[in-house]
């Protein structure tokens, strides 16, 4: 079917028709090869409430963005290659059913479909698209997606700390690493991400001391491997380098690796 549309009139007039939407605070998408192969709402959940967002599927991006008007205005595009995306299925909730997760390297996110029908046929026709851009391109998929934010709903109190409690005077927080909602004693620290963002991020007390780990065990490595070649030109490597102090400290009661959104247990039953 791709090929059929690809540079086709009716799929030129498509791909026009949502730049139009987006008008100038969206980007170009209309490419040689690329083709609309299917559009609809899905409620995103994020991170103060679920909010619906329009989503359009294209055989190598998945563009979504917030409805002004729906069929007439949008904004805040985004544009996923496909070649990063993996899918999660869920488990219902309560409050939202027919749910899915969105991986990629730099953001993760849930979303949920109006019916299981539906839900089945948007990973259906994800799938198809991905396998079919990985098989052409040799990549491999996503190996390290990032972590969906915990919403801000789930809990009341940091879930670092496990005592402070959130109110209008205590702010809560998102590690970038691990997606906990935190608090700021317990999110002091930044962490440069290259894989997110060009800036340091904030990450909390846990993960910034499991990045310095991973930090000084790469430069560790690197030491090591680079010993042969100064070895050979005659030096010793400077005896003055810096280490960090090993982490001896007792893991807090929500384990960073802890996979909230696969599991079957409700958010209180963690605080009690």
């Amino acid at each position: 079917m791709v090929d059929h549309l690809a540079n086709t009139e009716i799929n030129s007039q498509r791909i026009a028709a949502v730049e139009n939407c987006f008008g100038a605070s969206g980007q170009p998408l209309a490419l040689p090869g690329r083709v609309l192969l299917g559009e609809g709402i899905l409620t995103k959940e994020c991170r103060k409430k679920p909010k619906p967002r329009i989503f359009f599927l294209f055989n190598d991006i998945l563009v979504y963005g917030s409805i002004i008007i729906n069929k007439r205005k949008y904004n805040s595009q985004h544009i996923i290659p496909l070649e990063d995306v993996t899918l999660e299925t869920l488990p219902d909730t309560l409050q939202m059913k027919n749910r899915w997760m969105i991986k990629t390297s730099k953001k993760s996110f849930v979303v949920s479909a109006a019916s299981l029908t539906e839900r089945k046929e948007w990973i259906s026709h994800l799938e198809e698209c991905i396998k079919h851009l990985l098989t052409k391109t040799g990549r491999q998929p996503c190996r390290e997606p990032a972590a969906p934010w915990i919403p801000d709903k789930a809990t009341d109190i940091c879930m670092r700390c496990t005592h402070t409690k959130f109110s209008t005077l205590t702010r809560r927080h998102h590690c970038r690493k691990c997606g906990f909602v935190v608090c700021a004693d317990c999110s002091r620290h930044r962490f440069l991400m290259p894989r997110l963002s060009p800036k340091p991020l904030r990450v909390c007390n846990l993960c910034y001391r499991q990045l310095l780990a991973e930090e000084k065990k790469e430069a560790e490595a690197d030491r090591r491997q680079a010993e042969p070649i100064r070895s050979a030109v005659g030096y010793e490597p400077s005896s003055g380098d810096d280490s960090d102090k090993s982490d001896d400290e007792k893991a807090e009661q929500w384990p960073a690796d802890t996979e909230f959104y696969t599991s079957a247990v409700s958010w209180s039953s963690f605080h009690s």
